[in-house]
């Protein structure tokens, strides 16, 4: 049961509030949380300082994703039942004393302080406040889920451009320990404040609530949109979870493999051409790719409501599969193909996330969608090792054969390609809900708001 001001009781949401205060609400726990894309600005300084190989160093960031997944899985119930407000506590205390813990590893030269401060408990953080306001968005905007969840998990994939440079300068030219440890505590008590706005302004529609003049639709053909409702539990236990994982997780992998990899792959891709790429131009690559990754989550997300959902993603995972072709059998002939390429996979990759909530409001009703997407996101654990294992196993292999530029990744492309084709093949498997795994209707009405 939670506590006092952070019970779900105390955050109905009087007549007349408007829902427009949720969003912000939203981004400001997605926004900070966000900041776990710019792990790699303290990689370099802690390797420096602390004597890490790069391995060693990319340890706090893999736990912190490990634990997402996991968090959200097992705390994704919890969170449902003890509301919005309790989950953003939970998380702004988990993620701000992460960074915390952190700075006191980095002070006293203990660097299994800092993966268990950033990746684990921190890691904790990401996944509950991931979460946090997803069931509850959905519950705000049933006549435009899609967009709303793209609105929040947009701020995720744009944390990485506020943190980048802000980090960047806290640390300078020639970080020091006192200076990662000094930027680790300020990052740690500016998240706190920042988060606090979502959890003090959050709050739930009343029991019965919905917007003025909309009715639900159910279209079980090609949106598959469903009145019913279906628990966690039984959710598991479908082969609608099941083809949903397969295509969140082959989606990611996807995604992730080139985000993890952008600069030093486009740097060896055109490596000996006439137009090789520097560094300071493959770090303004990574930039453009998270920006595209940031606006992808609301764009297509918010497309996804008007062609629905099974549409969308025969388009993140055909053409994708379709533009990784095309990186393949161009190779290095065109920066220009390159680049649009890549640009598009990652808006894909970040519409994926966005639009995964509304797929699952559509299929098992609002009961306990936060909790079943808190159990999908294992998928994103799993591609979070999977992805970058497969493009840096391989292009290690390839360049210990003496082969460079492209064919340092062709491979990995092609598995991509592969891995998105089953993607998709499952996507076209999913249908409606059977009736027998659906919350008899008392039970459905009493679900929380």
């Amino acid at each position: 049961m939670a506590l006092g001001f952070l019970d779900r009781s105390r955050i109905v949401a009087p007549p007349g509030w408007t829902r427009w205060l949720v969003p912000p609400a939203a981004l400001s726990v997605h926004l900070s949380i966000g900041q776990a894309y710019a792990w790699s600005v303290f990689k370099t300084p802690l390797e420096k300082t602390m004597h890490l190989n790069g391995t060693q160093s990319s340890l706090p960031f893999q736990l912190g994703i490990v634990m997402l997944g996991l968090s959200a899985a097992f705390g994704g119930t919890l969170v449902e039942r003890n509301g919005p407000r309790w989950a953003m506590f939970v998380s702004m205390c988990c993620f701000a004393s992460g960074f915390l813990i952190s700075a006191l590893g980095v002070a006293t030269g203990q660097f299994w302080l800092v993966v268990l401060g950033y990746g684990g408990i921190g890691g904790v953080g990401l996944g509950i406040g991931y979460i946090s306001p997803v069931s509850t968005l959905i519950k705000w905007f049933p006549d435009r889920p899609g967009m709303a969840t793209g609105i929040a998990i947009m701020g995720f994939g744009g944390g990485a451009l506020i943190a980048s440079p802000w980090s960047s300068s806290m640390l300078g030219s020639a970080p020091t320990t006192s200076t990662i440890a000094t930027a680790f505590l300020v990052h740690g008590l500016v998240y706190a404040a920042f988060m606090s706005m979502g959890w003090l302004l959050v709050r739930v529609p009343a029991d019965g609530w919905q917007p003025d003049g909309w009715e639900p639709k159910t279209d079980h053909g090609t949106a598959m949109i469903s009145t019913a409702n279906v628990s966690a539990a039984n959710a598991i236990k479908t082969p609608q979870f099941w083809c949903l994982w397969v295509v969140l997780c082959f989606n990611v992998t996807a995604g992730i493999g080139i985000l993890e990899k952008a600069s030093p792959m486009i740097q060896d891709f055109f490596k000996g051409t006439p137009t090789p790429v520097g560094v300071a131009a493959a770090a303004g690559f990574v930039a453009l790719l998270s920006l595209c990754n940031m606006l992808g989550r609301f764009v297509w997300s918010s497309t996804s409501d008007l062609v629905g959902r099974k549409n969308i993603y025969r388009t993140y995972l055909g053409v994708g599969a379709l533009l990784y072709l095309v990186i393949a059998l161009t190779q290095n002939s065109s920066k220009l193909v390159f680049i649009l390429c890549a640009m598009v996979i990652l808006s894909f990759y970040g519409g994926g996330f966005a639009t995964v909530p509304a797929y699952l409001k559509d299929l098992f009703g609002t009961y306990q969608v936060g909790a079943i997407h808190g159990r999908l996101l294992t998928a994103w654990s799993v591609a979070g090792v999977l992805g970058p294992l497969i493009v840096n196993r391989i292009a290690d292999g390839e360049k210990a054969a003496g082969k460079s530029g492209p064919d340092l990744y062709t491979t990995s492309f092609y598995i991509m390609i592969g891995l998105l084709v089953v993607g998709f093949v499952a996507n076209e498997l999913v249908r409606p809900v059977k009736e027998k795994f659906h919350e008899p209707v008392p039970e459905a009405a009493r679900s929380e708001a």
